[in-house]
């Protein structure tokens, strides 16, 4: 599957510093420490929606990961999946009386499209969950043949992990098996299915059934894979057995990431799968958290089609710090906008003050756990200087540009 077309990244003078990154299995802010090349896997969409601004936060974050590995000198290999197969998928597509397949493909590529005009650095792999079944079935009956997979006897020819033969299980998510057990329901799981031997227990393989689509599974029987085993299959055939950063939106941490790096270290008996576990906060509409069950998604080609520049938007999301679940509102993408204009009037003043000391401050700002907020106060105030005419730096302006297109993504 492709990926969207990426951009030149300008290079900046001197060396950053790798970031440090709040780890959710530490719960700290721990430096990272990755090697000649950075790994980064994160969490796609699955394509029965357009792109909403929850997306546009989740990738905005890890592609700030990006370019700050990038800019402290290392090679990045990032990949990221789509799952275009799953249960979400196919409701939406009878319940419109579409054909699936048509469906992800068009949400796809209109989430590539959003991708681009965010400025967002491609992913080195795109990958489909569709193309990886073959390997996805063939890592469920490894786990069958260890004895760390079992299929459920009532004929339907499910598989399921045991959360027993994860014997860290739990760590990353730091939740009591009550909390699991509400969210196991509320994100995809089925606590309350029969024949299971834990309630917790996820599922790796869903046999076939009257009036869904079908693979061969080989000793599997035919049927198609469950979510968390399709991001450990493709994450360990593309990065290894260990990665420097496993990402998504914070209400991926339970059930998703906790079983996919349970399914992987079991497949390598590596651990932990990965040196962060990064996550991203919630974005909300008037008071509550945006979901398609609410009705209240804000999409980025319907603000893109209203004639809003995308730096504005990405500008008015960078506003808050990654982490924090926050609120979309009107005067949020009126201050990105007016934000935007004054650092492009600022861009074109003829100097300004230290063009190095604007670099360094916002390289250190983004080393503290991608303090937006802290960067985007050193640029302002660069802007407010150089527009008030202080500061005899004529190469400042050209280098603020280059700096916070290289840094933060924003095209000036």
């Amino acid at each position: 599957m492709d990926a969207w077309m990426g951009h030149q990244v300008p290079t900046l003078p001197g060396t950053a510093t790798p970031p440090a990154l709040y780890d959710s299995a530490r719960r700290s802010v721990l430096p990272t420490t990755p090697g000649l090349t950075a790994t980064m896997y994160v969490c796609g969409i699955t394509p029965y929606d357009a792109t909403h601004l929850g997306h546009a936060a989740t990738m905005i974050t890890f592609d700030l990961i990006n370019r700050a590995w990038r800019d402290a000198g290392h090679p990045v290999t990032y990949v990221q999946n789509v799952t275009d197969i799953d249960d979400p998928l196919l409701e939406r597509a009878n319940r419109d009386g579409e054909d699936w397949v048509v469906l992800a493909m068009r949400e796809t590529a209109l989430f590539r499209e959003d991708m681009e005009a965010l400025r967002i650095i491609p992913p080195e792999h795109y990958v489909g969950a569709v193309e990886s079944i073959p390997a996805i079935a063939a890592h469920v009956r490894e786990l069958l043949a260890a004895g760390a997979a079992y299929r459920l006897d009532d004929g339907t020819g499910d598989v399921y992990f045991p959360i027993s033969a994860a014997p860290a299980w739990g760590y990353e998510s730091h939740l009591s098996r009550e909390e699991m057990l509400v969210l196991s329901a509320e994100r995809g799981g089925d606590p309350e299915r029969p024949g299971k031997r834990d309630p917790l227990d996820p599922l790796l393989w869903r046999g076939a059934r009257d009036g869904e689509p079908a693979w061969d599974g080989g000793d599997l029987g035919p049927g198609r894979p469950g979510w968390h085993i399709e991001c450990a299959t493709i994450a360990l055939g593309l990065l290894g057995a260990t990665i420097d950063v496993q990402g998504g939106g914070n209400d991926l941490i339970y059930p998703h990431h906790e079983c996919s790096a349970a399914h992987a270290e079991r497949l390598t008996g590596a651990a932990p799968f990965a040196g962060h576990y990064v996550h991203a906060g919630m974005i909300g509409l008037h008071g509550e958290k945006m979901s398609k069950s609410k009705g209240n998604l804000v999409f980025v080609s319907r603000l893109r089609g209203d004639g809003i520049d995308p730096m504005a938007v990405r500008l008015a999301l960078l506003a808050d710090h990654y982490r924090s679940d926050r609120q979309w509102t009107d005067d949020v993408l009126k201050a990105g906008q007016e934000r935007l204009a004054r650092w492009r009037e600022a861009a074109a003043a003829p100097a300004g003050p230290s063009g190095e000391g604007l670099l360094s401050a916002v390289r250190e700002a983004l080393a503290n756990d991608l303090d937006t907020p802290a960067a985007l106060a050193v640029v302002d105030a660069w802007a407010d200087a150089a527009l008030a005419g202080t500061g005899d730096d004529p190469e400042a302006p050209a280098l603020l540009a280059r700096t916070v297109d290289a840094r933060l993504g924003i095209r000036l």
